[in-house]
């Protein structure tokens, strides 16, 4: 009876202690808690009574469950929960507010206006109470640095991405000035580490780490939904007249961006080009980069790393910072690679006077047998020792005699040969094959390798997504097939490739393969023709929709290669079931 009685005077006096119970809702219970660090003060006169010194709402969510509530701006806090908190630190009545987890109970007493701003001048610090656990998940990321000369000064920016666009770019010092606003505001949330300030020049690798740390802790801030929605985060991500001038340079395609490609040794490193630039202009700017021989420049090329790791040979439109932003994230900060493209393993060996070249060469054939690309057999101990003695030239001696070298063996797919499961396309200098498989990718008994000279016509089918490829066997009618994979243009590549290394191959004299007397076989260097260069020149069949075809010939000295044989099955490729 008491209690009614009490309560029944609360809602008659306006300016006296009322209850309130809140449930919380979908972003919290919709106000905002300010008031002392420190415990205990001087007694103050609220509406003709003294109390200790109290927490206050200093912002109310219209509509939210403290505005349906009745809770105002202004009201202070007697008590939460039950507990009297007269002369509490803020940080304990958050506590208080938390710990009751999804309800809230509040003893608050209303004051004027006049006396609100009376006791906000008395008191000219405090703290504020937000919801930090309201979490949500932002696609902002800061995935690419450039450097910036601005009245003489040279200087990098972070570049600031929403999804896949562009949203704005600052400097070291503005995140610098972007985080102590930020604790200044939310006094009692625990940041994340923010990345030290340098007193020197910044190397490479520097920048990058740095870069991550910003990124990391951007991310974690963010997450936080009342951090990432306030004022001083939205005026930060707003376009300045820097800004402007940036997205003009976007507009006309002369805003500089820094890339970052892996190397085969899984290291990375940064080039500089324009970001409306296409694959040949990057692929050269990386060839600089790396000082690579012009006689090396056509036997590398650019590659994208793809979601299940396979690596496809990027085509000469594609612009490979679309790419490098689309496919950014936190765990993998670049699908952009520089890997070997060439079949002929002679033609590698000339590579050896190319230091730059036979470091690559090698780095890579490291990576292949580490990944399991290649199959070492009995030479392991022999890798492994000339790997510890960082003998290259004679590491790679060894490497190209392994079973995988120089070939590219696709993902699983479909083909129109197989009624059901899938096939295993692999590509090498000395033959094509189809290798059997489940639907699942589990190797079958099942295998037909083609000699090069046996296929007559080539292309990429856009509409099917498919690579299609005619052969010829002996006297019997060419027949089509077609092999239905996510990289079919890759595919017409790597054809177009091979053919054009054979030609050259036989027009030069080069043994195809890899003979042990390599140097008798070396041509002349005004007998050794260039292969088309390997970014500048693509595939016709996929870029036109064209076939390639050449003469029905079993006596085709031009492809004439040594021949491999397949398998015996009980169903030959004929009778479409491979």
């Amino acid at each position: 009876m008491a209690d009614d009685e009490e309560a029944d005077a609360r809602q008659a006096d306006p300016y006296g202690p009322r209850l309130i119970e809140l449930f919380r809702g979908e972003n919290g219970f919709g106000f905002n808690v300010r008031g002392q660090v420190s415990e205990g003060g001087q007694l103050k006169s609220i509406n003709g009574e003294l109390y200790a010194p109290l927490q206050h709402v200093s912002a109310v969510l219209e509509s939210g469950p403290a505005h349906n509530g009745g809770v105002r701006i202004g009201d202070r806090i007697l008590e939460v929960n039950g507990e009297n908190v007269e002369g509490a630190t803020h940080k304990h009545v958050v506590n208080l507010i938390k710990k009751g987890g999804d309800k809230l109970t509040l003893v608050v007493i209303s004051v004027s206006s006049h006396e609100a701003e009376k006791l906000e001048s008395e008191s000219s610090s405090g703290g504020e109470y937000y919801d930090y656990t309201d979490k949500r998940a932002v696609p902002l990321s800061i995935p690419e640095t450039r450097q910036v000369v601005s009245n003489g000064e040279t200087y990098v920016v972070y570049n600031i991405y929403y999804g896949d666009k562009h949203i704005c770019s600052r400097r070291y010092k503005e995140f610098s000035n972007l985080h102590n606003q930020l604790k200044k505001e939310f006094r009692d949330f625990q940041f994340p580490k923010f990345p030290g300030k340098w007193p020197f020049h910044l190397s490479d690798q520097q920048i990058e780490a740095r870069r991550k740390a910003l990124e990391s802790y951007f991310d974690q801030v963010n997450s936080v939904k009342v951090i990432g929605e306030s004022d001083i985060m939205v005026d930060f991500l707003k376009s300045s007249e820097n800004q402007l001038q940036q997205e003009k340079e976007e507009e006309d395609g002369s805003m500089k961006v820094e890339l970052r490609v892996f190397l085969p040794d899984d290291s990375i490193t940064t080039v500089t080009v324009l970001k409306c630039h296409k694959t040949v202009q990057v692929y050269q700017a990386m060839t600089e980069k790396l000082n690579l021989d012009q006689d090396s420049i056509s036997n590398f090329a650019l590659f994208e790393i793809g979601d299940d790791g396979f690596e496809r040979k990027l085509e000469q439109n594609e612009f490979p910072h679309n790419l490098y932003i689309k496919s950014y994230t936190a765990s993998s900060t670049t699908c952009l690679a520089f890997r070997k493209w060439i079949f002929t393993l002679a033609r590698e060996v000339q590579m050896n006077t190319d230091e730059s070249a036979v470091n690559l060469l090698y780095t890579q054939a490291v990576s292949d047998l580490r990944r399991r690309k290649l199959s070492p057999g009995k030479n392991l101990q022999k890798l492994k020792d000339l790997q510890a003695a960082n003998k290259k030239k004679e590491y790679l001696d060894v490497a190209r005699t392994l079973d995988g070298y120089a070939t590219v063996v696709f993902p699983h797919c479909g083909c129109d040969a197989r009624r059901t499961g899938h096939v295993i396309v692999s590509i090498g200098l000395n033959c094509f094959q189809l290798q059997a498989c489940s639907s699942e990718g589990e190797k079958e008994e099942q295998e037909h390798t083609f000699n090069w000279e046996e296929l007559t016509q080539w292309e990429a089918d856009r509409e099917a997504m498919a690579f299609c490829f005619e052969y010829k066997k002996g006297d019997k009618k060419p027949k089509w097939v077609k092999v239905y994979s996510t990289y079919y243009v890759y595919m017409n590549a790597c054809v177009d490739r091979v053919m054009a290394e054979i030609e050259m191959n036989n027009k030069d004299g080069i043994l195809p393969l890899y003979p042990g007397g390599m140097e008798a076989n070396m041509p002349s260097e005004e007998a050794t023709g260039d292969i088309t260069d390997s970014q500048e020149t693509e595939i016709t069949a996929a870029s036109n929709q064209k076939s390639h075809t050449k003469p029905y010939s079993a006596k085709n000295n031009k492809f004439s290669m040594p021949r491999t044989t397949s398998k015996n099955f009980n169903s030959a490729i004929e009778d479409e079931d491979l």
